[in-house]
């Protein structure tokens, strides 16, 4: 197996969230031991924010460190997990919600594939961005 950053960049559909870790220094972080649960926007979800959005987070690294520590949290928090929970603190230190009622949803973005598991966690991918209140 590999770890959560190899195996986003082995998917091949998380380009833009690969680059987003890489310019904020979070690579090896995520690829240390963990384990660490991760909401991982697609680049569909990147490139459903309005426009420039994605260019001006990668020209302020705190803000950008901020938004991708909010879809992190500690733990390996499985699929199954989350049925049983309503909020989990993310590294960031913000709450994410999840709601289960239809489907499985945290902070109203779907989880559209859930359970990737990497050597060092898990990987959820979602179809929004999760941004901090």
């Amino acid at each position: 197996m590999s770890n959560i950053v190899e195996t986003a960049v082995g998917a091949g559909s998380f380009t833009t969230l690969v680059a987003a870790v890489q310019a904020a220094g979070l690579v090896d972080t995520l690829s240390g031991p963990g384990p660490f649960t991760v909401f991982a926007p697609t680049d569909e979800a990147f490139a459903a924010l309005p426009a420039g959005t994605v260019e001006a987070l990668l020209a302020d690294i705190p803000q950008l460190t901020k938004i991708l520590t909010y879809h992190v949290v500690a733990g390996k928090v499985m699929a199954a997990d989350v049925a049983g929970l309503t909020k989990a603190t993310t590294v960031q230190g913000g709450e994410l919600t999840f709601d289960t009622s239809h489907g499985v949803k945290v902070n109203g973005a779907n989880i559209v594939q859930a359970d990737i598991e990497a050597d060092n966690g898990v990987i959820h991918v979602v179809d929004a961005v999760i941004l901090p209140a």
